[in-house]
């Protein structure tokens, strides 16, 4: 560490790292140059594309608005995290945004697929509106939004509706079927 670094510890997909950096690096740049994580990707670098969305402790965080230092100690998903060592190694709504053509050039897809898995995770999404809505905030320029808005309520309406018990967002998103915890008043089937 030199005179003008602090010690930040993230655990990265899994892994913990300890990095030495200045105090103004945004998680970000952090994530691609530190840790060469260059799935999430640096868009507009003011927090109005979602391109570099990804999980903090389970939540949907702009990493590039995010200094790495606030998040000290945090556990952070990546695209490159999401998806289980299984024979396919694809997470189900990264098979999903597949299926429904939710991508044309890619560049927004890291950040769409965090941003949608985290807001299946929160729990926040019953209706398409809902996640349309909540979706706002990541942007495709190409148009595949229908694709993205498709993908997304599959995954949603194949899922597990309730948690047996809680779960860590690193278990819950390595999990090979998702499960999304119950809107506040819903019935437990």
């Amino acid at each position: 560490m030199t005179a003008n670094t602090t010690t930040v510890s993230l655990k990265v997909n899994g892994t913990l790292h300890e990095l030495a950096l200045r105090p103004w690096v945004s998680l970000l740049d952090a994530l691609r140059e530190h840790l060469d994580l260059t799935g999430s990707k640096k868009g507009c670098d003011h927090g109005q594309c979602g391109a570099c969305t990804v999980l903090c402790d389970g939540k949907r965080i702009l990493s590039c608005l995010t200094l790495a230092v606030m998040k000290d100690g945090a556990e952070i998903t990546t695209i490159e995290g999401v998806a289980p060592d299984d024979q396919d190694g694809l997470h189900p709504l990264q098979r999903a945004f597949i299926e429904h053509d939710a991508f044309q050039c890619g560049y927004c897809t890291p950040g769409q697929i965090c941003s949608a898995l985290g807001l299946l995770l929160e729990g926040k999404a019953r209706t398409r509106e809902e996640v349309k809505e909540l979706m706002s905030g990541n942007l495709c320029r190409c148009g595949a939004n229908r694709g993205i808005i498709n993908a997304i309520m599959q995954v949603k309406d194949e899922s597990a509706v309730a948690w047996s018990s809680p779960r860590s967002a690193s278990a819950a998103v390595a999990a090979p079927e998702l499960s999304i915890p119950p809107a506040l008043g819903d019935e437990q089937p």
